[in-house]
């Protein structure tokens, strides 16, 4: 059983930075590959970034390249997702994920474990 904790939400200005960890409980983070994904109101769960289990791996949607980056530490059981230039469309509840495995997976239902949650909220 793997345990997902967010922070480092908040409510910042278009244009800010906000870094989200996601610490994870358990001796075999170093084999999870992890993701985030994020929920806008009234809108589905979307994937956002992923990274490979050894960290040298990985994938983010169109749409958060080259203004998002996630990275891990899997001395610290942390996985990041730095994010620049936020715009007001980014504005959601973001989600970190994890599964037993090495590929930077992009689909929700590849996960087994999340977290509850951190709320970013974007103003103009």
């Amino acid at each position: 059983q793997v345990q997902l904790v967010e922070s480092g939400g908040g409510l910042v200005q278009a244009g800010d930075s906000l870094r989200l960890s996601c610490a994870a409980s358990g001796r075999t983070f170093s084999s999870y590959a992890m993701g985030w994904f994020r929920q806008a109101p009234g809108k589905e769960r979307e994937f956002v970034a992923a990274i490979t289990s050894s960290g040298r791996g990985t994938n983010y949607a169109d749409f958060v390249k080259g203004r998002f980056t996630i990275s891990r530490d899997n001395l610290k059981n942390t996985v990041y997702l730095q994010m620049n230039s936020l715009k007001p469309e980014d504005t959601a509840v973001y989600y970190c994920a994890a599964r037993d495995g090495s590929f930077a997976y992009t689909n929700e239902y590849d996960y087994t474990y999340w977290g509850q949650g951190t709320q970013v909220t974007v103003s103009s």
